[in-house]
């Protein structure tokens, strides 16, 4: 028989990705006794497999202010946390490849500068290899943000976890929760495979993997769950600066501070399982999606190809139906908030929605307005799913 831990926290939270480590930060700086459980360890999901881009460009509109916010956290973010968290800031490329994805860029430009982004259209390859020296001529125009940039998801989470520590947070590693328990509309316990956690409130940020935990209390996210296959490189010499995407976003690119590049594919159907090796969760993508994204990739960046491959992963998406989050309490459960459903781009603005779910949960109001990913919206949602847009 499982014992029950007697309550230590007045927050558990579930999932240490991006969002629950920096949710964590924030309560345990306002005085909030917290425990974060992970049946894994720190971003060992979506927010370890991503590309890391950090962009405001190509955002919905609903989720640009926590972008714009989340940039303007990010070049400090290390000092705050007391660890370096790879952040660079050297622009954002979309490139168009075809007289199609011209006149989506262009679009993307006029929209997003009527709101205030800092976003140019160029239309020249000079004037676009200016910045990328090393694209291909394949490239036809592409729209550049020159406050993007990008993070090492490995560190940015490392740096979470100890300032959490260093708060007294409490770190349950390599315990799966397997049930909430809920009497008269709160959540009572967090049970594990190892013992049960009394709780005060709990937030819920375990991305693609919510729904197992949610079903039995009657509550369902509209996600998908397709995959986007990644591959790294050795290292090389500096080459690029910005990340790069493309319009209709069936790549993306990135060169690390290690010299590694990171390139992703574009979203796929998954038909696998998720796999536990060591300790560790892993996809395996299938060498068709391999192929594609390296001559995806290779088309517009050519030097791809004389890389030496250094390893290959794929990463699980949580895509709701508008490819906007859930920030939200859990309908009839007055302590169980949920922060899912971030679509591929959940990493951007973790700084900033890992605080906004805390918030949200301790009866705070939020630092930004989160009407927009509330969870009722989906009960009268109608019309075609979203797409995937640039990973961050």
């Amino acid at each position: 028989m499982i014992e029950r831990t007697p309550s230590s926290s007045d927050v558990i939270i579930v999932g240490a990705g991006i969002t629950g480590l920096s949710a964590a930060v924030e309560l345990a700086e306002r005085g909030v006794r917290t425990k974060l459980i992970d049946a894994y360890g720190p971003a060992a999901l979506a927010s370890g497999w991503t590309l890391a881009g950090v962009r405001q460009s190509g955002r919905h509109p609903a989720e640009l202010p926590l972008a714009k916010l989340a940039v303007s956290l990010w070049p400090t973010l290390h000092e705050k946390l007391g660890a370096e968290t790879g952040y660079r800031q050297h622009g954002n490329l979309r490139l168009a490849r075809s007289e199609a994805e011209i006149e989506t860029i262009r679009q993307l430009v006029k929209d997003q500068a009527s709101i205030g982004l800092e976003l140019s259209f160029l239309d020249d390859i000079k004037a676009i290899r200016a910045i990328a020296p090393a694209l291909s001529e394949d490239v036809m125009a592409a729209s550049f943000c020159p406050t993007d940039g990008h993070a090492d998801p490995l560190m940015v989470a490392e740096a979470y976890l100890t300032r959490a520590r260093a708060l007294g947070v409490d770190i349950c590693f390599g315990e799966r929760v397997t049930d909430l328990v809920v009497a008269n509309g709160r959540v009572t316990d967090v049970v594990t495979d190892k013992t049960t956690h009394a709780a005060g409130s709990v937030l819920l940020a375990t991305g693609f993997l919510s729904n197992p935990l949610l079903a039995p209390l009657g509550i369902a996210l509209p996600l998908r769950k397709p995959i986007v296959t990644v591959i790294q490189t050795a290292p090389c010499a500096p080459t690029l600066a910005p990340v790069l995407g493309v319009a209709n976003a069936d790549m993306a690119a990135r060169q690390e501070l290690s010299g590694r590049f990171r390139v992703t594919s574009g979203m796929e159907d998954w038909t696998g399982s998720l796999i536990e090796e060591e300790g560790k969760a892993r996809i395996r993508p299938n060498v068709r999606s391999i192929e594609a994204t390296i001559a995806k990739v290779a088309r517009v960046l050519p030097m791809l190809r004389d890389l030496e491959i250094e390893k290959i992963w794929a990463g699980a998406l949580d895509l709701t139906p508008d490819a906007l989050p859930v920030i939200d309490f859990a309908k009839g459960i007055d302590n169980l908030v949920i922060a899912a459903g971030f679509s591929g781009h959940g990493f951007a603005i973790g700084p900033v929605t890992g605080p906004l779910a805390a918030q949200t949960l301790i009866g705070r109001e939020p630092d930004l307005d989160i009407s927009a990913f509330r969870l009722e919206r989906f009960d009268t949602m109608t019309g075609a799913e979203a797409s995937l847009t640039l990973h961050g």
